[in-house]
C-alpha cells in the first residue's frame, strides 16, 4: 500500500515539474533542410527543428531534443490548428529571423501537430 502510494506521488510530482517547465512560444514551419547549420550536409531525417537565437546559443542545443505541443491559433485563418498532441524534434539549425522563444519546426513534423494553413502556432516546448 505504501510502495502504491509513493508511486502515484512520484508521476504526480513528475507531471507538475514538466508542465511547469514547458516554455510558451511560437512555431512556423520550413521545407529545405539542408545544409544546417549544426550538421551541414548530413541528413538528420523531418522530425527536426531550427531553434531562435537564445535557445540555440552558439551551436549549444545541436543535437537537443525537445518535445513540442500545439496550443493554439496566432491567426484568424485556422481558428483551430492544432492536433495529433506533442511531437519530438531535433534542433539541427538556427533561425536567425526566428523571435524569442520561437522554433522553426520542419513542414513534416510541423503537419504531425497542426495544420499547414495555419503557417504560426502557439506552442509549448521543453526538452525531452
Amino acid at each position: 500500500m505504501a510502495t502504491e502510494r509513493l508511486t502515484i506521488l512520484a508521476i504526480v510530482i513528475a507531471s507538475l515539474v514538466s508542465v511547469a517547465y514547458a516554455v510558451a512560444g511560437t512555431a512556423t514551419y520550413y521545407t529545405v533542410y539542408l545544409p544546417s547549420a549544426c550538421y551541414g550536409y548530413q541528413d538528420q531525417g523531418t522530425m527536426i527543428a531550427a531553434a531562435n537565437r537564445d535557445l540555440y546559443n552558439n551551436g549549444a542545443a545541436c543535437g537537443k531534443n525537445y518535445r513540442v505541443k500545439c496550443t493554439g491559433p496566432t491567426n484568424q485563418g485556422v481558428p483551430e490548428p492544432c492536433q495529433n498532441g506533442e511531437i519530438t524534434v531535433k534542433i539541427v539549425d538556427l533561425c536567425p529571423g526566428c523571435g524569442t522563444n520561437q522554433l522553426d519546426l520542419s513542414q513534416h513534423a510541423f503537419s504531425t501537430i497542426a495544420d499547414l494553413n495555419a503557417g504560426k502556432i502557439q506552442i509549448e516546448y521543453n526538452p525531452a
